[in-house]
């Protein structure tokens, strides 16, 4: 199954050639959406944590059969966070002299304040595994985070901090993948059961396409250009979160969306999809699924994307 990191993309809406109108109210966005494509990744949990009444609204929006990736919210992987993310009941609980700063770090916070943080996203995606529509959780790992021995346990604990729930790893360290460590990495996945995220172009994984678990994943995030989240490890936000109760999605400006292709706009040719179909078959010959996420949200190159590369599967 194939579709998009986001159904609401600013310039996705306002391109006005996806949607029958701009006018959709959230529910009927998705639920548009979800009559076209077979799946869809909510990126914006990454930078806040959703709630049990958001993720029952995407339920009630989709049909049975719908798939929701979920990618998990930055704090619990490491990565710097937006302070105000943190539920405001536990703000009180950042270390006083790291209080006012513009990013939170996981270890700032008592080991138990971070235990909580973990089963409060777990119960806000209940409503979503119960509904039949979560195909997994995405934990997408900073750059710094490299193989260790902290680091391989955290791994290895990451399947009861999301007990229930399909886990999958995103690794953005190279060093996973060199020389014999890229064989431990695939086989501590395949160990403890968490499938593990292939990615098309230079990424750190960008040539290492495999599965090890039931699941296997495969991100497109374009190629040749300098995207957002890179530009974010830089220290500069990416702006345009447009919240819209069933779902806060959307990465551009609006002067953005006025003015042209964003820097990371990137539209994959047919050709470039085609060579992706032997490696997603093989990939689906030894799993159950296999999700194919367009991670090139500009304008309908995401959606129009996947649509192709379902067509070009289809043959």
């Amino acid at each position: 199954m194939a579709g998009a990191s986001s159904w609401a993309d600013r310039s996705l809406v306002r391109d006005g050639t996806f949607y029958p109108s701009r006018s959709l109210s959230a529910a009927q966005r998705l639920a548009h959406y979800a009559s076209r494509l077979p799946l869809a990744e909510v990126t914006t949990t990454y930078r806040f944590p959703p709630t049990p009444e958001v993720t029952r609204r995407w339920v009630s929006a989709t049909p049975p059969g719908f798939t929701i990736d979920v990618r998990a919210w930055s704090l619990l992987s490491g990565a710097p966070t937006w302070p105000e993310s943190l539920w405001p009941d536990l703000q009180g609980q950042v270390r006083p002299s790291r209080r006012g700063g513009a990013k939170l770090y996981r270890h700032r916070l008592p080991v138990q304040v971070v235990d909580e943080c973990w089963e409060r996203f777990r119960h806000a995606l209940m409503p979503l595994s119960q509904g039949g529509r979560l195909g997994a959780v995405i934990v997408c790992f900073p750059t710094w985070f490299s193989p260790r021995p902290a680091t391989w346990e955290e791994l290895a604990a990451l399947p009861a901090r999301l007990a229930g729930f399909r886990v999958a790893v995103e690794l953005n360290n190279a060093r996973w993948f060199g020389g014999d460590t890229c064989e431990q990495t695939l086989g501590l996945l395949e160990e403890s059961g968490l499938c593990f995220v292939c990615h098309d172009g230079g990424g750190p994984a960008g040539s290492v396409v495999a599965a090890t678990a039931d699941v296997a994943f495969v991100r497109f995030p374009g190629r040749a250009r300098r995207w957002a989240k890179e530009v974010e490890a830089e220290g500069v936000e990416a702006e345009g979160v447009e919240a819209e109760g069933v779902e806060a999605e959307g990465h551009l400006l609006e002067s953005e969306a006025r003015r042209g292709p964003a820097p990371w706009s990137y539209r994959y040719s047919e050709a470039q999809l085609a060579a992706w179909v032997p490696a997603v078959r093989d990939l689906a010959s030894g799993t159950s699924q296999v999700h194919l996420i367009m991670d090139n949200c500009w304008r309908t190159d995401a959606v129009d994307n996947a649509s192709s590369l379902l067509e070009l599967l289809a043959v």
